[in-house]
């Protein structure tokens, strides 16, 4: 299949807004699909690749761009062709080569198609043929049901293997792909709400959770065999000894847990993400770590138990048989409550022990793998710090010429200036791009090839989940998950949070 048949759909569904035509156009397309190109069309269609991310930047991808070609020569298997020698090169002389690839490709490509792998290559693709739209055109190219189409992305965690299988078999080909022991399914996500009140409001009567902040696990059994998977599916049993003896003492053959992991101090609270995940590092010294750091496991969902599948199930059917199977220490603390009054105490209670907030359930819901919807919704606590920006990274794609990745500095009263507790670009809008970049360009005071390095005026209102010790910054701390809030003009940075108060909040780090 020529490249220029996809972008022509590419642009034609970036172009409706009608989700029906969207189906029809991807669904055509997909039908004419010969062997090795379902795959790779799927995944274009979706602004991926099968390759994942392929170390191009995009000061290279913009060299590579020359000439158009007249005539449309290049195919999709041409791309594959670059894109899995991509994938093997390595060391001295890679770059180079990998400049090479992409020259020849650009060479024969035609403007539209130029224009598309960039975009494309660049994670920067908007068509607006998201999964859910492609599960429905991949249902209606080969006859199939869209919901099963669906529910197998889900249990697979990968469209693309389901593609194939419908490719290969049809519409039976879908079942291949039911939930099955010792192949993980994707974990199910939760929306936000603002607090415990307007979680209940949203829900009404629903089943509370404690929210832990420690490593997300699935864990396997049958029989004596059990397995522990982590968040991206990979398996991880050998570093969580205590998760395999726990799940082996429980009653039932067969089972699929979802819970957690976390390290606990001598008081009962919990350590910091970072220190629980030092569990789970590349080289370990597994018996001497669990001395020093043991790990304690939560369970909160069953997906199968020996009478079979329950992830169809509701939440208050599977937590019941949850309760019955683990021990009542390792359940997670729970509360099914409509009350917001009662909401907002055991929010109050999970703070007040050290985690991060709560979840809120629907009682009827069943377990969506890999969907993020509004039947679970998590409440944290807002955590917020005003901090100078001391500098501004340009951004690419998209943000290409804006000021985007800022660097945050609290102010250091002892030593006097400002410690940098690391950079976020997340939670800006393109007015707030606008007009910080023509904010920073006005206090600029030096810059490198990316940087712009600002006079320390400017106060940014910074959220953030958790402060952690890092070796990256002089500082000693960095901010995880910062995003920024809002920009506070009421601020001078002599009003500024200070480091010392940063410090403190990590704990006296």
């Amino acid at each position: 299949m020529l490249l220029s048949r996809l972008v022509e759909t590419s642009t034609r569904i970036g172009a409706t807004s009608k989700r029906k035509e969207k189906i029809e156009l991807l669904s055509g397309l997909l039908q004419q699909a010969g062997p090795g190109e379902l795959e790779p069309a799927v995944a274009f269609l979706s602004g991926t690749t099968r390759h994942g991310r392929i170390g191009i930047g995009w000061a290279t991808l913009g060299a590579s761009r020359g000439v158009p070609g007249e005539s449309a020569s290049l195919s999709i298997s041409d791309i594959e062709f670059v894109l899995d020698e991509f994938a093997t090169l390595k060391g001295a002389g890679a770059e180079k080569r990998k400049r090479e690839l992409l020259g020849s490709l650009y060479a024969r490509a035609t403007g539209a198609e130029q224009q598309f792998l960039t975009a494309l290559l660049g994670g920067e693709l908007r068509q607006g043929a998201l999964e859910g739209i492609m599960a429905e055109g991949l249902a209606r190219a080969f006859d199939a049901d869209a919901g099963k189409v669906r529910r197998a992305a889900m249990l697979t965690g990968d469209l693309l293997v389901v593609a194939r299988s419908l490719q290969e078999r049809g519409a039976a080909g879908l079942d291949d792909h039911a939930i099955r022991l010792f192949r993980p399914v994707q974990p199910m996500l939760a929306e936000t709400a603002e607090d415990a009140s307007s979680a209940i409001a949203e829900l009404g009567e629903a089943a509370l959770e404690y929210k832990f902040d420690g490593a997300r696990i699935q864990v396997h059994k049958s029989g004596q065999e059990v397995r522990v998977y982590s968040r991206r599916l990979n398996e991880v049993t050998p570093a969580v000894p205590e998760v395999v003896e726990s799940v082996s003492a429980m009653p039932a053959r067969e089972l699929i847990l979802d819970g957690e992991v976390i390290a606990l101090g001598p008081s009962g609270r919990p350590h910091a993400f970072q220190t629980t995940m030092r569990r789970f590092g590349r080289r370990l010294d597994v018996d001497a770590l669990r001395g020093e750091l043991p790990l304690t496991p939560v369970w909160f969902d069953v997906l199968r138990a020996d009478g079979g599948d329950v992830i169809d199930e509701s939440q208050a059917r599977r937590f019941a048989l949850l309760r019955d199977i683990v021990p009542a220490g390792e359940l997670v603390p729970n509360l099914v409550t409509a009350d917001p009054d009662e909401a907002e105490a055991f929010m109050r209670g999970a703070l007040q022990r050290g985690h991060e907030g709560i979840l809120a359930k629907a009682l009827s819901a069943g377990y969506a793998a890999g969907a993020r919807g509004q039947s679970w919704l998590k409440v944290k606590q807002a955590r917020t710090l005003d901090l100078v920006i001391l500098a501004a990274e340009w951004g690419n794609g998209r943000r290409h010429g804006w000021l985007s990745n800022l660097h945050l500095g609290a102010r250091d009263v002892e030593k006097g200036g400002f410690a940098m507790l690391g950079k976020t670009f997340k939670g800006l809008t393109d007015e707030m791009l606008a007009w910080q970049t023509q904010e920073f360009l006005k206090r600029e005071i030096s810059r490198d090839k990316y940087t712009v390095y600002v006079e320390p005026a400017l106060v940014a209102e910074i959220a953030f989940n958790e402060i952690q010790v890092s070796s990256t910054y002089v500082s000693g701390l960095a901010l995880r998950f910062a995003r920024v809030k809002r920009y506070r003009p009421d601020k001078s940075a002599a009003d500024s949070d200070t480091f010392q108060t940063v410090r403190a909040l990590a704990g006296g780090v």
